[in-house]
């Protein structure tokens, strides 16, 4: 086939992430782990959110989405593609992947493979919560892990939320959940919230914000939460489980192995 001749480089991974206006800089240093980790692949990153790949864009950034970063990929003429769905859920961003590869997929040669959200797998999704929980964890105070939640309740992945809430209540008589705007969201039961740890007994919770990086939700929703529940406890955001002095997920290595191993699978499945 003439069309394939063309394509005479072996693999590239396209990191999809979401993005972030402030928090740009920790999906770069992630990139550079990914490449270190496959040094024999090119790599590269897509920015899913188009608000923040305008506002990157106008900052004089050069990020495409995935359709544009798949067809560069296609023109440089890789056989093998591999996207990386840096989503901590399998929901909607990560279904809005699956669509995009599936029409690219429909005109290109080359053979793209998608590997799974980070929160998939049942065990890896119990351990990741597991050592999470247990490494933030203190006596006497209540945590609140702040899902940012899917805004629709059709997708696929509201199972991997609704475990997650569920395994953190159920291992901690002090673990509360809510989301940002999915399921549950704060806005509309933080009285129950309230209240529920009131009558528990509760005096002092910190709040757990399960965002790969501390972007806009951290600086706004989560101190707004923060000074909300400082009306009824004595309330504080988690301090960092990383080097970073902000608490985000995706420099925690818990994360990031994850990621690796998913890549791997994909790797093996296309029988290099």
């Amino acid at each position: 086939m003439k069309r394939y001749r063309h394509y005479t480089k072996d693999k590239a991974i396209i990191l999809s992430v979401f993005g972030s206006v402030i928090e740009q800089d920790k999906y770069l240093e992630f990139k550079k782990l990914i490449e270190d980790t496959f040094t024999d692949v090119d790599v590269f990153i897509a920015v899913s959110s188009r608000m923040v790949l305008k506002d990157l864009i106008k900052k004089g950034f050069d990020y495409k989405n995935l359709a544009q970063t798949m067809a560069d990929v296609d023109m440089l003429g890789y056989k093998n593609i591999i996207v990386s769905s840096v989503n901590l859920f399998p929901a909607c961003e990560h279904e809005l992947l699956k669509k995009t590869i599936h029409g690219f997929s429909q005109f290109s040669f080359a053979n793209i493979r998608l590997s799974n959200a980070i929160l998939t797998k049942t065990k890896d999704t119990t351990l990741f919560f597991k050592e999470l929980d247990d490494l933030v964890s203190k006596k006497n105070t209540a945590n609140l892990y702040v899902i940012h939640g899917a805004p629709k309740l059709i997708f696929g992945g509201l199972a991997s939320i609704s475990y997650s809430a569920k395994y953190l209540e159920d291992k901690n008589e002090n673990n509360y959940t809510c989301s940002l705007e999915g399921a549950f969201p704060y806005f509309a039961i933080k009285d129950e919230l309230i209240r529920k740890m009131k009558k528990n007994g509760v005096k002092k919770v910190q709040i757990i914000p399960l965002l790969l990086v501390s972007g806009n939700h951290y600086i706004k929703d989560m101190v707004e939460i923060k000074e909300e529940l400082s009306e009824h406890f004595k309330a504080k955001i988690v301090k960092t489980i990383t080097e970073d002095d902000k608490f985000n997920l995706l420099q925690w290595k818990n994360t990031t192995d994850i990621i690796i191993n998913n890549i791997k699978e994909e790797i093996i499945k296309l029988g290099h």
